[in-house]
Formats: structure tokens, sequence, C-alpha cells
């Protein structure tokens, strides 16, 4: 079997691995929740948060197919299955059923917020041991900002 060897030193490459698969898992569970409530909308907004809801699951699956090609690129495993996103869940609860226009919007606010929190220590992390990842998390990182902004200018 062929692996990948990375170009980066042994603790360059740790520190970017736990980085990307990191990433990764936010990703996928942020990805999952938008989905999840985007599915269970109700109220007045709903057209305008249902569409918004999806344009965060496209950039969070965009970034996270990104994420995992770089830890791979690198020859680390990315691992973004069911049970290991279950295992290390970040993003938050997501209410069960249907979701109020507003609550749907306060959920994502908060959930947007601890990805971007974490991305932005990555961004930290990243930045002496692979400046090529660190600017693929500084591009995400910007995209959920973006994301954030319009979420919390929904309940001004």
């Amino acid at each position: 079997m062929y692996v990948v060897k990375s170009p980066l030193s042994d603790a360059d490459l740790k520190t970017v691995s736990e980085a990307l698969q990191g990433a990764l898992v936010d990703l996928v569970d942020l990805s999952l929740a938008a989905k999840q409530i985007h599915w269970n909308v109700v109220g007045p907004r709903f057209r305008s948060v249902h569409l918004q809801l999806d344009e965060v699951v496209d950039t969070a699956r965009l970034h996270s197919d990104t994420v995992a090609e770089r830890a791979a690129t690198l020859g680390v495993s990315p691992d973004g299955r069911a049970a290991t996103v279950a295992g290390s869940i970040g993003v938050g609860k997501v209410p069960d059923g249907w979701v109020k226009d507003t609550d749907a919007v306060g959920t994502l606010v908060d959930a947007l917020g601890a990805v971007i929190t974490r991305m932005r220590a990555r961004v930290e992390s990243t930045a002496e041991a692979d400046p090529v990842s660190q600017d693929i998390f500084i591009a995400i990182t910007a995209d959920l900002e973006k994301h954030h902004w319009m979420f919390q200018a929904e309940n001004g």
C-alpha cells in the first residue's frame, strides 16, 4: 500500500493534523446541524431562513472537502465518519422537532460562533507549522464569519 509522506516535520505534522481533523469534525457537524434546522424551521421568515441555512450547509460541505483533502495531501487519513463526529460535537445542541425561525437563527449564531472560535485558534496554531493549511483556515473563518454576521442581522 502506498503511503503519502508529508514534507512537514513530525512535530509540525502533529499540530497541523490535529487542527485539520478538528476542523473537519466541526464542519461536518455544522453542516448536519444547519440541515436539520433547515428541514424543521417554521415561522414568518421561513423561506429566507430556510434558504440561508442551505448556504451555510454548502459552505461547510465545500470547506470540509478542502480540509479532508489537505489532510490526505499531508499523509493524514481524514476521519469524517458519523461516530467520530458524534463523539466530538462542538456545535451545540440542535432543537428537536419544529424550530421557530427566531430560534433557528439564534441556534445558528451560537453554532457559528463556536466553530469560528475554534477556527481562529487553528489559524494561530498553524501559523508556523504550515502556512498553507493556515491559509485554508483563514478562508474558512472568513466565510463562516460572513454567515455569522448575516444570521446576527436576522435577529437584530
